[in-house]
């Protein structure tokens, strides 16, 4: 993966409340160290913003930190760093990539704004989904399809997200109010599954050869990534990859 690790925040509408779950992830992450981390990561925010005609990267405190912002909500949260990035869509090819480079001394950077969670791909990417207004924007439509977390407003929504082609491998979870500590901790072991699985399918597509795996191998992925071997196992299984001469019935 790539460094730092980006978590994309997106959602179905403006309004929806991306910044207050950026804001509690940060919170959290910030306390107390996730896979891959084996200390609290330095994470930094990036806020979009699309405009009309012009590009601008702000990061002057004195911006920042205005009251009612969402980049002071951000940069409370524990964020090391906050950009508030501006961009027409066609320019975001130039502006986005150097708003990561500058954060890219950080060890997690989280992205809110679907337009950039669309350029940049990022590693975990969560979709907040709510159609209590009646409408999504046609951006969200694509970013829902990219999402591998979506935060349900409402346990009753998810027959609808999954009608709208979101991905089958998706997880869910109830979108967490600022101070639900459970469903928090939900969203954030989410996460971390969601991290621990892309690194193994990374590996395992890497090493394998025609679908085939030694157990061997199997357990050295696991050892480098720190992870247990019954996970490298579901996951192979996931991915359809044979892992062969099994030695001590790990997989």
């Amino acid at each position: 993966m790539k460094h730092p690790l980006l978590i994309g925040i997106g959602g179905a509408h403006s309004g929806i409340g991306k910044t207050t779950i950026a804001s509690a992830v940060i919170a959290h992450l910030t306390d107390h160290p996730i896979y891959p981390f084996s200390h609290p990561p330095k994470i930094g925010a990036i806020k979009y913003t699309k405009t009309a005609f012009y590009s601008s990267i702000v990061d002057d405190k004195t911006i920042i930190r205005q009251e009612n912002k969402d980049t002071k909500k951000l940069l409370d949260a524990g964020s090391e760093n906050v950009l508030w990035v501006q961009s027409p869509q066609n320019e975001l090819d130039e502006i986005l990539p150097l708003a990561v480079d500058r954060l890219s001394g950080l060890d997690c950077v989280i992205v809110e704004g679907n337009s950039a969670i669309e350029f940049l791909k990022p590693d975990v990417v969560i979709f907040l989904f709510d159609d209590s207004r009646g409408r999504i924007k046609p951006s969200a439509v694509r970013i829902l399809k990219m999402a591998d977390i979506i935060a349900l407003r409402d346990e009753d929504q998810r027959p609808e997200v999954r009608d709208r082609n979101a991905n089958k491998s998706v997880r869910y979870c109830l979108a967490p109010a600022p101070a639900d500590k459970k469903t928090l901790k939900l969203l954030i072991n989410l996460i971390e599954m969601t991290i621990k699985e892309k690194n193994i399918e990374e590996l395992l597509r890497k090493k394998s050869d025609e679908g085939r795996l030694t157990c061997s191998e199997a357990r050295k992925i696991a050892e480098e990534l720190g992870v247990e071997y019954k996970e490298v196992g579901k996951t192979a299984n996931k991915l359809k990859i044979k892992i062969k001469n099994c030695e001590l019935g790990c997989f």
